[in-house]
Order: C-alpha cells, then structure tokens, then sequence
C-alpha cells in the first residue's frame, strides 16, 4: 500500500476553512481522504491522505482526475470550491509506502 500526502500552506485563518471544505468529500475509511491539521512544527498546515494499494492505482485515479468534465459539476459544487486557490500560499505532495 501507498500513501499520499497532499499538504497545503494555508493563509492565516484558513486552515480550517480548508479542512472542512475537504471533510465534504466522499470518504472511504480504507482509501481516505483522511484530513489532518498540525498541532505542532508548521503552522497553518493541512494535510489530505488517501491510500492506494500501488503507484499504478494512484495514477490511474490522477488521470482520472485530469480528464474530469468539470463543465458536469453542478454550479453548487463549483461554488464551494471556487475561492480554494486563494486560502493557500503553497503546498507539496509525497508518497510514502507502508509497510
């Protein structure tokens, strides 16, 4: 299994606006996404984890994602996400296998 760990340097006072725009995703208690906030080191931190069984998985949910119809997503939807790019300053991705 592997896991991915998409973190997010938020905007003072954002964090937690983030975090639960993310709580609204479907969540699956194997795959995630878990959605972590820092209580130590870096502030303004969230971190979202999903879990893949390999790095076959992981791309194949990715392509998915790039070619997504985002002209189907419901104007709701698109709403609740749209002001997202601008609560983080930055962010990165790693991959971890678990052993």
């Amino acid at each position: 299994m592997i896991q991915v760990h998409n973190t997010f340097v938020c905007k003072p006072g954002n964090a937690s606006k983030i975090a639960k725009l993310m709580k609204t995703m479907p969540f699956d208690p194997v795959k995630g996404p878990y959605i972590l906030t820092d209580m130590t080191g870096q502030w303004h931190r969230v971190i979202m984890i999903h879990n893949y069984n390999n790095l076959a998985e992981f791309e194949e949910a990715m392509r998915k994602e790039m070619e997504k119809d985002y002209s189907e997503v419901s104007k709701e939807e698109q709403d609740k996400w749209k002001d997202m790019n601008d609560m983080y300053v930055s962010g990165g991705r790693e991959i971890y296998k678990v052993w």
